[in-house]
């Protein structure tokens, strides 16, 4: 299945305000059902474990409304690991959900070198092109002082099929077109692992989760 990048409508907030409500909650909504938060979560303790580290800060950028980190964050604190979380979005009306939030560019985070102990974003690696992508993470390295995680789709055509199969689902029409468009142009893992190789990280890890989700680990 080839790549097929594609305009997604969320992106431009090509929609009413109660159809960007509607968007973000269909999306609160698949990454609580399958496997988003999770593997956000998974990640977080995985880095906390290698490192020995009981208080992390993370960076969520394109956070939307935030629900992947700070459904980690809560997760984690019954497992004895702090985590404080800032959210980044582009759009000040897809943050503002009453947490510490910030409106910038995901190109050029507006924060000093080792801001923070980990970088994240979740399903926004498949909206950059490879350059940008690369580009992306070179930056979020340069703030953070741990590792990047990425959490994203994997590009499958039965993937494509159970997107599809959802669509009486979704709560807004911006999702029924933004769904399959995601699919479309997220990367596979061979992908991603050629990509990061450009990257200044100095080691990466890849795993699968739950489906069709990759979780990637950036080391600095």
């Amino acid at each position: 299945m080839k790549r097929i990048p594609t305009a997604e409508l969320l992106d431009s907030d090509a929609g009413t305000p109660q159809e960007v409500a509607s968007s973000l909650a269909d999306l609160r909504w698949i990454n609580r059902t399958f496997g988003g938060q999770a593997t956000t979560r998974v990640m977080v303790e995985q880095l906390a474990q290698s490192t020995g580290a009981r208080e992390l800060s993370l960076l969520e950028v394109a956070a939307g409304s935030g629900d992947v980190p700070l459904a980690a964050r809560n997760a984690l604190a019954d497992r004895g690991i702090a985590l404080t979380v800032t959210l980044l979005d582009r759009s000040p009306a897809h943050v503002g959900n009453g947490g510490r939030s910030v409106v910038g560019d995901a190109l050029a985070l507006p924060f000093y070198d080792a801001s923070f102990d980990l970088v994240s974003c979740g399903l926004f690696a498949h909206h950059l092109s490879p350059e940008e992508l690369v580009q992306f993470v070179n930056e979020s390295l340069r703030v953070c002082r741990r590792a990047v995680l990425i959490n994203d789709l994997i590009r499958h055509p039965l993937h494509m099929a159970m997107v599809y199969a959802g669509w009486p689902l979704y709560r807004s029409r911006l999702t029924r077109h933004d769904a399959p468009a995601s699919v479309r142009q997220a990367y596979t893992i061979p992908e991603m692992r050629e990509m990061l190789c450009t990257t200044t990280a100095s080691r990466v890890d890849v795993s699968r989760h739950y489906l069709f989700r990759m979780g990637v680990i950036v080391w600095k």
